[in-house]
């Protein structure tokens, strides 16, 4: 839940890439329909621009994809999911300001450590149009917020879920780096397609025992939404992976693939590619109190600062009590009345001035006035701890595997029936997509759900 769409992350790799889409300027193309979706059309082009960006993404191991025409149809399966989704979006209101987008694109640009200058620079030195990148940027915000809104009200943790979690001692320390391969199963079918997929997945698993790349094989085979990363999933908590394969992975050793596993949504192949643990949690506790004086538009910084001055005066030079005179001028109203108490925090939890004044504070001294958002303040530390978190991080820990597990759980559902429910076809031609009834077997006028 909390990572990116990992489509947004494989579109960039490309995009910041030196002549992603060389052999699209090569020649000339006339657009046209390659498929419908819904009340969307996906266009030539556009499948033409994806599929070079995952040739560009496997430059350096191009023996790991399919065949160009296989590559395809795995792109335009991709290319309808996230036109359906997008379509969801705005249907309901979702919306994506250009300054969201802004936001966005500065991130990419800060995690690549280059300025959004040079960031579009780069793009349009490729070929590419600036414009177009802000588009699917927007489409990939739309998805991540319309997956947030759909198990927002569906991914709630109660305690005793996570009493009963902790209690069952399945919740294990450290990390798991995966990869899998999913052979879905559509929605309603009979036990004679159910096998037909199953033997296809046993299949797949013979394949990779006897020496094919699972990568390679996820690309190819898989039809999960991360099949084009070869179906990895990264480093996970131990139990934050999806809850069908987690007992699975606790018996397997690195570089180990699973047998065929029967999932919800299809047959699953699973690989271990590493593990690592995590040791006890210790952190470090400040214990603090401070005084606050806000600025507004009747206060301002000046004023602000005298008052914060003179309080400290009479802390420092006349010994008044500290929190007396937090009780009477603090501006923080919840620790204003514990005295300025802040009680025992980590020493990030109150922002950047607070932690940079702490460590430089020995116990009881009192900080000279330091100005934030907020206004202006006074700090007093009242002692340093290190403090084992364990527990409490593993209760955390429960808490969010749980909500990971429903949330997937239920968007997957949600993705599954969105499909299944769909209109979707491929227009009728020499190239059309197998996994696409054509367009034109439908009556005139008429829209049937497309099976899967």
């Amino acid at each position: 839940m909390n990572k990116l769409i990992s489509c947004l992350a494989l579109c960039l790799i490309a995009l910041l890439s030196p002549r992603a889409n060389a052999q699209l300027a090569d020649k000339e193309q006339i657009d046209r329909i390659v498929a419908i979706a819904e009340e969307d059309v996906i266009l030539q082009s556009e499948l033409d621009r994806t599929v070079a960006t995952v040739l560009q993404q496997y430059r350096s191991n191009p023996q790991q994809l399919p065949p160009r025409k296989q590559l395809e149809q795995q792109v335009l399966q991709k290319l309808v999911m996230l036109h359906l989704q997008v379509q969801r979006a705005n249907g309901t209101g979702i919306r994506i300001s250009d300054t969201e987008v802004d936001q966005a694109v500065q991130r990419i640009a800060e995690s690549n450590k280059i300025d959004t200058r040079t960031l579009r620079a780069s793009i349009e030195r490729d070929g590419l149009n600036f414009d177009d990148f802000r588009k699917n940027l927007r489409d990939q915000l739309l998805v991540q917020r319309l997956q947030q809104r759909v198990v927002q009200n569906q991914a709630n943790v109660t305690d005793s879920e996570v009493q009963i979690l902790l209690a069952s001692n399945s919740l294990k320390a450290g990390e798991v780096h995966l990869q899998h391969i999913l052979i879905g199963v559509p929605e309603g079918a009979d036990a004679a397609h159910i096998q037909t997929v199953r033997d296809k997945a046993d299949g797949v698993k013979k394949q990779i025992d006897e020496g094919m790349d699972f990568t390679a094989a996820a690309i190819r085979f898989s039809s999960a939404q991360d099949a084009l990363q070869g179906g990895d999933l990264g480093w996970r908590r131990y139990d934050e992976v999806p809850e069908a394969f987690a007992n699975l992975v606790d018996g397997m050793q690195p570089g180990q693939v699973s047998q065929v596993l029967r999932g919800p949504s299809g047959f699953h192949i699973v690989k271990l590619v590493d593990k690592r643990a995590t040791g006890k949690q210790v952190i470090t506790e400040y214990h603090a109190r401070h005084i606050l004086v806000k600025t507004s538009e009747v206060v301002s910084s000046d004023e602000a600062r005298k008052s914060i001055d003179d309080i400290r005066r009479r802390i420092v030079d006349n010994n008044e009590d500290f929190a007396k005179l937090a009780k009477k001028y603090s501006e923080d109203a919840p620790s204003a009345n514990a005295g300025g108490d802040l009680g025992w925090f980590p020493i990030e939890q109150y922002g950047t001035r607070v932690s940079e004044t702490l460590p430089l504070l020995k116990d009881n001294e009192i900080s000279q006035p330091f100005q934030t958002d907020a206004g202006w303040h006074i700090l007093q530390r009242l002692g340093v701890r290190q403090q084992d978190r364990t527990d409490d991080m593993l209760k955390e820990q429960a808490r969010e595997v749980l909500r990971n597990r429903k949330a997937e759980e239920e968007y997957e559902n949600f993705l599954r029936q969105m499909r299944s429910e769909a209109y979707v076809c491929a227009v009728q031609s020499a190239d059309a997509n197998p996994e696409l009834p054509l367009c034109a077997d439908t009556n005139a006028g008429e829209k049937k759900p497309a099976a899967p």
